[in-house]
C-alpha cells in the first residue's frame, strides 16, 4: 500500500491503483493524508469543502464521503470497510484520522531524508547532506496535491510544502557551493532565480557561483537584475547582506574564494 501527495494524489496497492473519482472525496483524502496520525475534525473537513456557505446536509455529506474512501481502501486491500475503519481510517468522536503504516506515504520518506540531510550538514558532512537532499527532492512528481481542488486548509498545506521544497533546494545549493560545485550549480540557479525573481538568497548564491566560476561580470548582472526587479515591483532595495556581497565581488574580496 502506497500513498503519494508530492504530486497528483496517488493510491496504489499490490495489484491495483485506485483514485477517488469525485473531487470533494479527493479533497478529504488529501487533507487526511497530509494530517496522517492526527484526527481531523468534521468541522475542518466542512470548512475545506465549503469555506463560504456549507449546505445544511454538510455533516451527512462528509460522512458519506468517508464511507466512500473506506470502500475504496477496502477494495484495494481486499478487506472489508469495517476492517478499514478499525485499522486504517478511524473515527474518534466527530473526527477522522488515517493510520498510515511507516514507509507507505511519500511525505514520510521526504521528511526522513530532509532530517538526515540537516543532521549531516550540522556535522560538516556536506557531501552526505547533498545526497540526502537530492533523495528528498527526487520524491516530488510535480506540484503537491496537484489534481485536487484546494480549499483554505489544503491551500495552506500546499504552500507549506512548496516552501519546504524550495528551502531544501537552497540548503542543498549552499552545501554544493561549500563543496566547490559552483560550475554544476549554475544552470539550476539560473532557473531558480527566473522562477523566484525576488528571492534574494537564491540570487546571492547565483552571484557567488558565477563569481567562483570566473564570471564576475555575470555575477554583477545578477545583482542588477535583482535590484531592478525589486525597485520596480516592490519599491525596496536589496538587503544589506546582498549589497555587501556586491561590494565584495567588486573588490575581488579573498573571502569569496573557496576555502582550501
Amino acid at each position: 500500500m502506497k500513498f503519494s501527495v508530492l504530486g497528483p494524489i496517488h493510491v496504489s496497492f499490490e495489484r491495483m491503483n485506485v483514485k477517488p473519482p469525485a473531487h470533494k472525496v479527493r479533497q478529504i483524502l488529501a487533507l487526511l493524508l497530509l494530517n496522517d496520525s492526527y484526527f481531523v475534525s468534521i468541522s475542518s473537513l466542512i470548512r475545506e469543502l465549503w469555506p463560504i456557505e456549507p449546505p445544511k446536509s454538510a455533516v451527512t455529506t462528509v460522512q458519506t464521503y468517508i464511507v466512500q474512501i473506506r470502500k475504496l481502501l477496502a477494495r484495494g486491500l481486499g478487506t472489508s470497510p469495517a476492517e478499514v475503519s478499525k485499522r486504517l481510517l478511524r473515527t474518534s468522536g466527530t473526527s477522522y484520522g488515517l493510520n498510515i503504516p511507516e514507509g507507505s506515504l511519500d511525505l514520510h520518506e521526504y521528511r526522513k531524508w530532509i532530517a538526515m540531510a540537516e543532521a549531516a550538514a550540522a556535522n560538516g558532512m556536506d557531501a552526505e547532506a547533498v545526497d540526502a537532499w537530492r533523495r528528498a527532492e527526487s520524491l516530488w512528481r510535480g506540484e503537491a496535491i496537484a489534481d485536487v481542488e484546494h480549499g483554505p486548509l489544503l491551500r495552506a498545506e500546499a504552500a507549506s510544502l512548496r516552501q519546504s521544497q524550495l528551502s531544501a533546494k537552497e540548503r542543498r545549493l549552499d552545501a554544493q557551493l561549500r563543496l566547490g560545485l559552483h560550475h554544476v550549480s549554475l544552470a539550476e540557479l539560473a532557473g531558480l532565480v527566473e522562477a523566484h525573481p525576488f528571492e534574494e538568497g537564491l540570487h546571492a548564491k547565483f552571484m557567488l557561483a558565477q563569481y567562483r566560476s570566473g564570471h564576475r561580470g555575470r555575477a554583477l548582472q545578477v545583482y542588477h537584475d535583482l535590484r531592478r526587479a525589486m525597485v520596480r515591483e516592490l519599491g525596496v532595495e536589496p538587503s544589506a547582506s546582498v549589497q555587501r556581497l556586491l561590494q565584495e565581488i567588486l573588490a575581488s574580496d579573498g573571502s569569496l574564494e573557496l576555502a582550501r
